[in-house]
């Protein structure tokens, strides 16, 4: 019995030293940090930490990320949810064919688009704001809510949509008070991953923002000095950016399953 669970924990012991090492090194100065290895801090410090929180710089990149992240969520599953709802319940021609294509989006780099958001948004006035990254993030983060809400919305029979019609309920009124809290576990799901995908892209990120709307990823590159890298300021910087991951996990871990099988299980 007790062999069963020696590889899970050698296997999460050897997930958790990475982030283990990063905290590590965040208590720590970048003298200590070169000096040589130790497994814990022998100077321990949070010096790292007031500079994160006093620096505008610093907890504004924070700020900026926190900002166009939700907004990118809120767009991706405002403009998922009457997509994947017809994709669920009606069948027109090519609908296979461009529900797959949804997907496809996922599969281009973000480098190819860097180029035309980059000069589309300094045209209209939008380069260095917020709602740039988070509109330019929707190209990847739409097509994916679709493919998990249409999952979500197929395991609800189509007799509920006619009882309610029955019992005289308009759509909207179906829509909003009895089909979207039946798959609430589907939206969070969903927000999650537009958040994660949204809240570790940096390409797109640090290419549309300047200095307004500098994110905390275009933040974080930005270490360098006459005497390096300042390498514990970028270990604490880089354990505040797993806190509101963390916090979103926390709020939708029993539905994450269901999430990377689009719903279907």
């Amino acid at each position: 019995m007790r062999v069963r669970w020696l590889a899970p924990t050698v296997y999460i012991i050897f997930l958790m030293v990475p982030i283990y090492w990063l905290l590590n090194m965040s208590f720590k100065s970048t003298n200590e940090i070169l000096g040589g290895f130790s497994l814990y801090p022998h100077d321990f410090t949070l010096d790292n930490y007031r500079e994160i929180f006093r620096d505008p710089f610093w907890y504004g990149g924070y700020i900026n990320s926190i900002i166009y992240v939700s907004l990118n969520m809120l767009i991706s599953v405002t403009a998922a949810l009457p997509a994947a709802y017809a994709f669920s319940r009606y069948r027109f021609l090519g609908d296979k064919h461009l529900f797959f294509w949804l997907l496809t989006n996922r599969m281009a780099p973000p480098a190819v688009f860097v180029l035309p958001f980059l000069q589309l948004y300094s045209e209209v006035g939008l380069f260095d704001t917020h709602i740039a990254v988070a509109l330019a993030h929707c190209l990847f983060n739409i097509p994916l809510a679709v493919w998990i809400l249409e999952g979500f919305m197929s395991g609800v029979p189509k007799e509920l949509d006619e009882t309610a019609y029955v019992d005289g309920y308009s759509f909207p009124k179906f829509f909003f008070k009895i089909f979207l809290p039946t798959i609430k576990s589907g939206i969070g799901v969903t927000a999650f991953f537009c958040f994660m995908f949204s809240w570790v892209e940096m390409l797109l990120a640090k290419n549309l923002t300047q200095i307004d709307a500098k994110p905390i990823v275009a933040a974080m590159t930005r270490t360098a000095s006459a005497s390096g890298y300042e390498l514990g300021l970028l270990a604490a910087a880089g354990c505040l950016t797993i806190v509101p991951g963390a916090i979103v996990i926390y709020f939708v871990r029993n539905y994450i399953a269901k999430g990377f099988a689009l719903g279907r299980v």
